[in-house]
């Protein structure tokens, strides 16, 4: 019988070992990944999205007269060069070489 309890403990060292020098290759040390390319730019897209609905609510707030000719310009610029910057960036995410004389 103890031949068999010898045999159990050796068995139960060695997989325990096999387990802690596996574990590298199944990556449960790896770190997190950084964010794919693919969904950077999904994000970038619903942010232009969501800039484009500002701009045209903001047309209507000042066609119905909820914002004044002062306001709506002032909020308009901002909201075009916000509008601009995701632009930019999703050209960059789109294309990351950059071009020859850029």
């Amino acid at each position: 019988m103890s031949g068999a309890l010898e045999f159990l403990i050796v068995f139960a060292i060695l997989g325990g070992l096999v387990v802690f020098l596996a574990a590298p290759l199944r990556g449960l040390g790896s770190p997190p990944e950084a964010p794919r390319a693919d969904e950077q730019l999904l994000e970038l897209e619903a942010a232009r999205e969501a800039k484009l609905r500002e701009l045209r609510d903001a047309e209507l707030d000042h066609r119905t007269g909820k914002l004044s000719d002062e306001d709506y310009a002032e909020l308009d610029a901002s909201l075009r060069g916000e509008a601009i910057e995701i632009l930019r960036e999703l050209d960059r995410s789109r294309d990351p070489l950059p071009s020859p004389g850029s």
